[in-house]
């Protein structure tokens, strides 16, 4: 049953001025669904307009026992989300009009599963909040085009996605329960006094460098664990799954170049996030507060303190409220470390591949050369047990080209083709010694940055800020720069973000901390829904949530920032 009232709008305006679209603004009612037209595009090459697919609880037929928990309904949403998509690609021909005409999206999840705005599960609802290019052949309107693809291809899209009934309701089970099943893990970490696990069986490299996808199975080495490293976890479905557990503490991961090691440690990245079946690593778990820190030449940094790795510069700039608007590899890395433990990192996640050498280590002979009173860097090396000891933050490390962090670690890994081997003991044999660290606390007195409200008000800013592809945000008339932020892996989590430092831009008052400005964010998320940080009424548009990382991390690179005071 089609909306005959849609339909004769689109007739009487069809051939008119693309502007004439905006009379199908407001709701319409497509057989078993409401249409909403929240806003309409101003041309054929604007982004396209938002709009909301609607039915009601009993009309969409969802079990409550896959929708009584958060893992639940985000996973059962992912699943419609997944569906649409496919269905999308599968029942819309491809257009040959101006710009965006045809286009259907509810955005593309990638391998892991986040929670979205993409599909709203309410208690009387569910809503499809999608895009839709309105046809168009240069300017001109294409009515009878527009008329079927909103009365008859987006109910079939709709109908094959948006319906318990209608999908693979045994597919659908599954994702349930291995979300579920992967959350429970995740959350029996700390407990087991573990900050990853790696299961048995996880195929760990990619497709390619420039995939998300896995390497086939035949093309690719299973992991399987150490038995020295081994863990078991009985979860909530029944399923009993074994693999490499790796402690909180220092963890090096060693072995020859192309062999695994920088692989290993890319999957315990992702693993912040749940992945889907089949992806390969939806058994790689690690704990939230992960957090990947690495050199970033060029980054602005405002207002750290980063005297636990570098003091006594020639310059004499205090190093206890470091700035520079252009941080050299070794400051820039100080400083994304001390923001992530400023974040609430747990686990630091780094390869020395992308660190910076002087950071990291500083061999005996150049100790010889040049003496300590000289150099004013301190290198990771010399902190890193520190670290662990006054903050309680663990370090995950790649090691190809040195051995100076086996005198600090717990655990050594090897990875041999692949196959990892617990080689600890071996490595502490071919320790120097055990270093020595310096009397006194290095972390303990770290404080906490107020920042200047005002900085996040710049003049002339009158848009909301706006994701520029997955690393980028136009805030005002600055771009902030999130290449190195690898732990932001969707578009959709950097609109987020976008509109996230808009909402701190309010929020914040000259008196709180930035992690208190992120957690009373976080707050209001968690109490109001995803949909509070968009602009938007109606479609909030395309958004997945992001940690509380990497909105600090998006903050800390604005270039504009500028400190109250500290407390």
């Amino acid at each position: 049953m089609r909306d005959r009232n849609l339909e004769h709008i689109l007739a009487q305006i069809d051939g008119r001025g693309y502007a004439s679209y905006r009379q199908l603004a407001g709701t319409h009612r497509i057989g078993a669904f409401r249409l909403a037209i929240d806003h309409i595009q101003i041309d054929p090459y604007a982004p396209p307009s938002r709009m909301r697919v609607i039915l009601d609880r009993e009309t969409a037929g969802f079990p409550g026992e896959l929708t009584c928990d958060d893992a639940g309904r985000i996973a059962v949403s992912d699943f419609m989300t997944r569906r649409f998509h496919q269905a999308a690609r599968r029942i819309v021909p491809q257009q040959s009009g101006t710009g965006n005409s045809g286009v259907v999206s509810i955005g593309h999840p990638g391998q892991e599963v986040l929670e979205r705005t993409s599909v709203l599960i309410a208690p009387d609802r569910v809503e499809a909040r999608i895009e839709v290019g309105l046809p168009a052949r240069g300017r001109q309107i294409r009515g009878r085009e527009a008329a079927r693809l909103l009365t008859e291809l987006l109910p079939r899209i709709a109908e094959a996605s948006l319906i318990h009934a209608n999908l693979d309701q045994r597919a659908l089970d599954e994702h349930v329960v291995l979300l579920r099943d992967q959350e429970h893990l995740r959350r029996s970490l700390p407990g087991r006094g573990l900050v990853a696990f790696v299961g048995d069986g996880a195929i760990l490299p990619r497709l390619s460098g420039d995939s998300d996808l896995p390497l086939k199975t035949g093309d690719a080495v299973p992991f399987t664990a150490p038995e020295t490293l081994r863990v078991r976890f009985d979860l909530p479905s029944g399923r009993r799954v074994s693999g490499m557990g790796i402690a909180e503490g220092i963890t090096v991961i060693v072995g020859g170049g192309y062999h695994g090691k920088s692989t290993l440690l890319h999957a315990i990245e992702r693993g912040v996030y749940p992945h889907i079946g089949g992806d390969g690593r939806e058994w790689v778990i690690t704990r939230p507060e992960a957090v990947t820190v690495r050199a970033e030449d060029g980054r602005a940094v405002t207002d750290v303190d980063i005297s636990p790795f570098i003091t006594n510069l020639p310059s004499g700039s205090d190093t206890r409220s470091f700035t520079t608007t252009n941080a050299s590899g070794s400051t820039s890395q100080a400083a994304n470390l001390v923001e992530a433990l400023e974040a609430g990192a747990s686990t630091l996640l780094i390869d020395e591949d992308t660190s910076a050498t002087n950071f990291m280590i500083r061999d005996a002979r150049m100790r010889a050369l040049i003496p300590a009173d000289k150099e004013p860097i301190t290198p990771f090396v010399d902190r890193i047990r520190p670290l662990f000891a006054e903050r309680g933050a663990s370090t995950i490390l790649v090691a190809g080209g040195s051995g100076a962090f086996f005198d600090v670690a717990d655990h050594v890994i090897a990875l041999d083709h692949y196959r990892p081997r617990d080689v600890t003991a071996q490595a502490h044999d071919l320790a120097t010694g055990r270093r020595k660290t310096s009397p006194g606390a290095v972390f303990s007195a770290s404080s906490s940055r107020i920042l200047a409200r005002s900085s996040l008000h710049p003049p002339g800013k009158r848009k909301p800020a706006k994701a520029q592809g997955r690393a980028g945000i136009r805030y005002g008339e600055a771009t902030i720069d999130l290449a190195s932020v690898p732990q932001l892996v969707d578009l959709a989590q950097t609109q987020a973000i976008a509109h996230a430092m808009d909402r701190l831009a309010d929020l914040l008052d000259d008196q709180m901390s930035l992690p208190e400005a992120v957690t009373a964010l976080e707050q209001r998320i968690d109490a109001e829904g995803l949909d509070w940080l968009s602009p938007h009424r109606g479609h909030p548009g395309q958004l997945a949530r992001p940690r509380r990382y990497e909105i600090q991390a998006a903050v800390n690179r604005y270039r504009d920032l500028r400190p109250a005071r500290k407390r």
